[in-house]
């Protein structure tokens, strides 16, 4: 059985963070790098690090040594060259961006576990002091599961489903069982959640960065496509913002449900929506990403459940 308690929102997975981790010799010292936390009122957390000047420095070296070895110098092989002729050859803009690559998953992983942290997204960095032979200072924004309350969910839509029930003799027609749109506006009508604003943000941005690629397929620019719905970029951007929330919080509270209900998954019918894929490419994506595919299954066996109360 695949355990499914931790998915995010949109089905990504809800632990920790998907970043490069630094080169394994490279140990940021907990007790000299500064963290500093702040959770805002919509769930939103800011964490600020300062990176020591030290530890940038010796990552630095390091940088330099291995990106020397992999620099052409003439009159020299590849990698044969002085270190000090090959790092002259050497864009700083490259070797800074080597070093925040190395440095600040690390000290952003360590960070979230200092502060006992459990974020459902990658976070969003921001370089906010980056001065030579000082501290650099960058901070990281993210959030954690937010509180989930219910309601009386399952009375909300036992009320719908109640008149379809009731079968009176030559009006079967009129007894339709309500619509999944209609069941999910009774369950959400009593639950709450405070979705956090960056959630927001990035499913936000993940749906205009889609409808962006279905106008360049139509053979349109955004302006055309705007004036075509007589929108402004700003009415666009809250309609989507409002609607990435309202899907954030239909996924939570099915979250919230399955668990409840104790929905659960087989490992059985992972194979079986595998097998169902219509070609090799499909089926391969899905055996790639099974963590997801059990998370799309359990929230269709959640609906399925509601549907049938």
């Amino acid at each position: 059985m695949v355990d499914t308690q931790g998915l995010g929102p949109c089905g990504r997975k809800a632990v920790g963070v998907q970043v490069p981790s630094p080169a394994p010799k490279l140990k940021l010292n907990a007790k000299i790098m500064a963290t500093q936390l702040e959770k805002q009122k919509d769930g939103t957390i800011k964490i600020t690090i300062s990176l020591p000047h030290d530890e940038i420095a010796e990552t630095q070296n390091a940088v330099i040594e291995d990106l020397a070895r992999q620099t052409n110098v003439a009159g020299f092989r590849k990698g044969k060259a002085p270190k000090e002729m090959a790092a002259a050859q050497l864009n700083p803009e490259n070797i800074r961006e080597e070093v925040l690559k190395r440095l600040l998953p690390k000290a952003y992983i360590d960070a979230v576990q200092e502060h006992k942290l459990n974020p459902i997204m990658n976070p969003k960095m921001h370089v906010e002091k980056i001065e030579e032979g000082n501290d650099w200072v960058f901070y990281a924004l993210t959030c954690e599961m937010p509180e989930i309350t219910l309601g009386a969910y399952k009375d909300a839509v036992k009320k719908l489903t109640a008149k379809s029930k009731i079968i009176i003799p030559g009006k079967e027609e009129e007894n339709k069982k309500p619509s999944l749109d209609e069941v999910m506006k009774a369950v959400l009508t009593d639950a709450k959640a405070q979705i956090p604003g960056i959630l927001i943000e990035q499913e936000a941005d993940r749906l205009l960065s889609q409808l962006l690629n279905d106008i360049k397929r139509l053979g349109l620019s955004l302006d055309q496509y705007l004036a075509s719905t007589n929108r402004k970029p700003e009415d666009l951007r809250a309609e989507y913002a409002k609607r990435a929330e309202d899907d954030i919080k239909l996924e939570f509270v099915l979250q919230k449900i399955a668990e409840l209900e104790k929905v659960t998954v087989e490992d059985k019918e992972i194979e079986e929506a595998i097998e169902k894929a219509k070609d090799p490419a499909e089926k391969q994506n899905l055996a790639a990403n099974k963590y997801l595919l059990a998370g799309i299954l359990r929230q269709q066996k959640t609906l399925d459940l509601l549907m049938n109360l």
